[in-house]
C-alpha cells in the first residue's frame, strides 16, 4: 500500500487546529457510533418506516411487517433502549411513536442518500 506524502509543506497545521478546536470529546463520537449501530438493522429501518407514518401497537406493526410480535416487540426493546422509541398506554393497548423529529430527520436523510 502506497504511502501518501502531503506535498513538501507536510502537515498542515492551520486545518488541523481549526478542527481539532471544534472535535467532539470521544464519548460524544461513540455515542454517535453506537446509536448509527441501531440504525444498522434492516428490520428495526422498517419499525421506524412506520413509526414515521404513525403510533401503532406490536400487532399493527408485526402485520404491517410480516413478521411476529415477538420479533417485533424485541426489535422495539433495542429501538426504546437507544431512545428512538417511545410508548404510551391506551387500556390493555401499547402505542408506540417515535421520540422526537430528531429520527425522523436521521430516517429520512438516509432515504434520500440511498435514492441519489
Amino acid at each position: 500500500m502506497e504511502e501518501h506524502i502531503c506535498g513538501t509543506h507536510g502537515v498542515h497545521n492551520d486545518i488541523v487546529d481549526k478542527v481539532a478546536k471544534v472535535m467532539p470529546d470521544e464519548s460524544a463520537l461513540f455515542e454517535a457510533a453506537e446509536l448509527l449501530k441501531v440504525f444498522g438493522d434492516s428490520t428495526r429501518i422498517r419499525i421506524i418506516f412506520v413509526l414515521c407514518e404513525s403510533e401503532l401497537c406490536v400487532c399493527d406493526i408485526a402485520k404491517l411487517l410480516g413478521m411476529t410480535q415477538s420479533a417485533i416487540s424485541h426489535q422495539l426493546r433495542v429501538l426504546k433502549q437507544a431512545r428512538l422509541v417511545s410508548s404510551r398506554r391506551d387500556g390493555k393497548t401499547i402505542f408506540y411513536s417515535l421520540c422526537d423529529d430528531h429520527v425522523k430527520s436521521i430516517f429520512y436523510l438516509a432515504m434520500e442518500h440511498v435514492m441519489e
